[in-house]
């Protein structure tokens, strides 16, 4: 389970985020949407303990970060947008520090980490270097390392940025799966399709700010945008409608 209650980040005079408050529930897929700069991103570093917020707190599987920080931590994979890995590490030596990390050893560590290199098709580069990897294989990379310790929370920002279709559809299948066996999985993505088509509820924020959120039928009663689809429903609540009429006037 996630929550987060009144949680806000100033820099100086500027509010990036401002009394955000949300909950995800076990088995739930729960999509982050804004358009850019609206806060998504800095929502998710201080939901995975790397930036602290200015007011408000973020409680993950029941333990508050800020008082239980390594309690909190441990319960969660992270996969940033732009996440960083070591270079000159292979495959293998990635998913061992993780796992050292995470204090993973032992057979069982190993038997996982090469059932993720099978099961993102990394396992013919396991002992090759990471700088020689494609984007799409460095994120099929740190989305094993994020599952390695079979953790009961997902935090990711834009999963399937430079995956190929076949990587997309398997990640979608992995979260729906771990959805199923009760994982909480917050999906912050600025593919309204794939947030339409994989979240059980979603949030709509602006300018630090939750303008909505809730089902796709509680988002199109919100928005009095009855049978439409999520695209239009965000354009409309986010005050982007007049897209529309600048496209038609570039046809004509």
């Amino acid at each position: 389970m996630i929550e987060l209650i009144d949680l806000t980040k100033c820099y100086g005079r500027l509010v990036a985020v401002e009394g955000l408050s949300l909950r995800v529930e076990p088995g739930e897929i729960f999509g982050f949407l804004g358009p850019n700069g609206a806060g998504k991103t800095t929502t998710v570093k201080m939901m995975a303990g790397i930036l602290r917020p200015t007011r408000g707190r973020g409680v993950l599987g029941g333990h508050d970060l800020e008082r239980e920080p390594v309690a909190a931590k441990s319960l969660f994979g992270y996969i940033p947008d732009r996440p960083f890995l070591y270079q000159k590490l292979t495959a293998r030596e990635y998913l061992r520090f993780v796992g050292a990390l995470r204090g993973l050893d032992g057979p069982r560590a190993t038997d996982r980490m090469e059932e993720l290199l099978r099961l993102f098709e990394l396992t013919k580069w396991g002992d090759e270097l990471v700088e020689g990897f494609s984007h799409g294989m460095r994120q099929r990379l740190v989305l094993a390392g994020a599952l390695l310790p079979c953790p009961r929370i997902i935090i990711v920002d834009e999963p399937m940025v430079g995956l190929d279709p076949k990587g997309v559809r398997l990640v979608k299948g992995i979260f729906r799966e771990m959805a199923a066996q009760g994982a909480s999985i917050f999906m912050c993505t600025h593919s309204l399709e794939i947030a339409e088509e994989m979240c059980h509820r979603v949030a709509i924020l602006q300018e630090g700010k939750i303008l909505a959120q809730g089902t796709l039928s509680e988002l199109r009663r919100i928005s009095g945008s009855e049978g439409e689809r999520l695209e239009e429903i965000f354009l409309k609540l986010t005050g982007a409608e007049d897209l529309r009429a600048a496209i038609e006037a570039v046809r004509t």
